[in-house]
């Protein structure tokens, strides 16, 4: 393969800002077509990043791009099922953003149509490629932390008013938990080396939004013992936009924003990460850089693809397991 060659359907924000800006730079690269329901909007775009077809059919874009190797998917929610099942269908690897779908039900029926077709399906969580989480997992791994015993993540931010779907359950599932919380649940997970969720406990609050959550408070019980909080919201009172993810272990501890790793040594605790000067701007932009990077890397053949679509529906089981708890104002036991 002398570039991977590459579809964008979906020109929305995380398209625009993140997907053709670095992947135009990849020399490895070539993006092939664009597609958005706004053809105006796709001549634009592809004008603007020097690609040279655009459509505004995503059907007519897979079957007339026969030779695509992978197709990245940025579009709302509902439209990730039938999209991604078309794009694998016509022999594509797919790369879908953040949440793979609305249910776990369609998030199954997506990585079983990827299993069965011997396809690549990676869902974007672009905070595992973090420099400093690949830094902090490390040390996880080396149990330089020991045992971990406890974590906790959280995003509070902002809603973008330029995605309104966002708030409406039909287009997106479900509000800030499938917006934010998910993107943490995700990243703790990782970090924690996937234990086996026990039992689920969450309270879900709109106070400005009536359709969807904008708040989430949720906390899980692993079957090893550990346990997990997370909190997502859209509506937290701040002055700026906030995220972070701490592991506390038997031997240490660490965090991120700001990046620390904490050891006890010779009776006083010592962080003892490496020294990092990126600003939450570059560590935001190299996520998707590492991510996107990795992807094009596995279409090539050159490692397999992380954040697969299996992991992608054990996360949206325990989500529907916190949509679950908080409707009925207990704890959910996971069989």
């Amino acid at each position: 393969m002398e570039k991977a060659r590459i579809g964008i359907v979906g020109l929305g924000s995380v398209a625009q800002t993140i997907h053709l800006p670095i992947l135009s730079k990849f020399s490895d690269v070539e993006i092939v077509a664009v597609c958005d329901l706004d053809r105006a909007k796709a001549q634009y775009v592809a004008d603007k990043f020097k690609v040279r077809r655009y459509y505004n059919n995503y059907e007519k874009m897979l079957v007339i791009e026969q030779d695509l190797d992978g197709v990245a998917i940025c579009t709302p929610t509902v439209l990730h099922k039938d999209m991604a099942i078309a794009a694998l269908e016509e022999k594509n690897n797919v790369l879908v953003e953040k949440p793979l779908a609305r249910t776990s039900i369609e998030a199954e029926e997506i990585a079983a149509a990827a299993k069965k077709l011997h396809r690549t399906l990676m869902v974007g969580m672009n905070n595992r490629f973090r420099p400093d989480a690949m830094i902090l997992k490390s040390f996880i791994e080396d149990k330089a932390l020991g045992k971990l015993f406890y974590a906790k993540a959280g995003w509070f931010k902002k809603l973008n008013t330029e995605s309104a779907w966002l708030t409406k359950k039909t287009q997106s599932g479900g509000g800030v938990v499938l917006d934010l919380g998910i993107v943490m649940l995700d990243l703790a997970f990782w970090m924690m080396g996937y234990p086996e969720v026990k039992e689920v406990t969450a309270t879900n609050y709109s106070h400005h939004t009536k359709d969807v959550e904008d708040s989430s408070i949720v906390f899980l019980k692993m079957k090893n013992g550990s346990t997990l909080t997370i909190e997502a919201s859209w509506s937290f009172e701040s002055t700026s936009d906030f995220f972070y993810c701490d592991c506390f272990g038997t031997e240490g501890s660490g965090s991120l924003n700001p990046f620390r790793i904490i050891k006890r040594m010779h009776g006083n605790l010592v962080n003892v990460a490496p020294v990092s000067t990126e600003t939450p701007q570059s560590l935001y932009r190299k996520s998707y850089e590492n991510e996107l990077k990795h992807w094009i890397g596995s279409l090539r053949g050159l490692h397999t693809a992380i954040s697969t679509g299996d992991e992608a529906v054990h996360r949206m089981k325990i989500i529907d397991s916190i949509y679950k708890s908080a409707k009925r104002g207990k704890a959910v036991v996971l069989q």
